[in-house]
């Protein structure tokens, strides 16, 4: 069946900016773009009401008559900045994490870097109260996650990030966020895809100027093409299949109070 104007789910985020600009500006793609929380952009692929999707890389192999596409995701070859474990803690006497579920494939990374990296088993719960930044206990530490990293990371005495943890264990990249489109989907749809975000991806700035987002444009703009690295390569496609094969499943429990 002919998806005559494709619907695309992404995150609206400090990430996404390059992207969700060249799918609205290149021209050549007909779409409509559904913008959402990340897990409002997994609900809307999963229950058919998006064609194509930016979704976290920990998900992937879970999805049904699903392919990657494309050669592009939300990457990181270093630090990345923006998904951090932070604690007053050191990291082998942490004994609590807390999470932010901002990005499911970040908190699956942190189980793997706890059990490959840290030799650490410590409990994991949702963090709901960032509030509860400022009153962590002993052995508490916290995953953080997108731009509030800026000014949250800066109160702790330990901060790790994880991409460059990650390129620590393993020599290898990391993609966070990759796209996604049902098997099937029209080989011109995948084309006017990838020039789109090709489109996007070359003009940073300028999307970062239509963006709107707090950061002084020229940091967002460090930030977008220094820490974040979009080519979805080889690479970082054997990074993910590592990645799956350990098996780990992270659950974070309700916040204990």
């Amino acid at each position: 069946m002919m998806v005559s104007v494709a619907r695309i789910a992404a995150v609206s985020y400090l990430d996404t900016i390059p992207f969700i600009y060249g799918i609205r500006h290149e021209g050549n793609l007909r779409a409509e773009l559904l913008l959402s929380s990340p897990a409002e952009c997994l609900k809307s692929y999963t229950e058919g009401r998006a064609d194509v999707a930016l979704l976290p890389s920990s998900v992937v192999p879970s999805l049904k008559a699903s392919e990657m596409v494309t050669d592009y995701c939300i990457g990181a070859s270093g630090p990345i900045r923006t998904v951090v474990l932070a604690s007053d803690t050191p990291i082998a006497e942490v004994k609590r994490i807390f999470v932010d579920t901002d990005s499911l494939a970040a908190v699956q990374l942190a189980g793997y870097l706890a059990a490959h990296r840290w030799s650490i088993a410590p409990e994991w719960y949702e963090l709901t109260d960032f509030g509860q930044l400022a009153c962590a206990a002993p052995g508490d530490a916290f995953l953080l996650i997108g731009d509030k990293v800026f000014d949250a990371a800066s109160r702790f005495r330990h901060v790790l990030d994880l991409a460059a943890e990650w390129k620590e264990a393993t020599s290898l990249p990391f993609a966070f966020s990759v796209w996604v489109a049902r098997k099937g989907t029209p080989v011109e749809v995948m084309d006017a895809l990838q020039l789109a975000l090709t489109f996007g991806v070359e003009h940073t700035y300028e999307a970062i100027l239509e963006s709107g987002t707090k950061l002084e444009p020229y940091e967002a703009y460090e930030y977008l093409t220094q820490n974040i690295d979009y080519i979805f390569d080889g690479q970082k496609r054997h990074a993910l299949q590592k990645f799956w094969d350990a098996g780990l499943k992270i659950s974070p429990r309700v916040n204990p109070g």
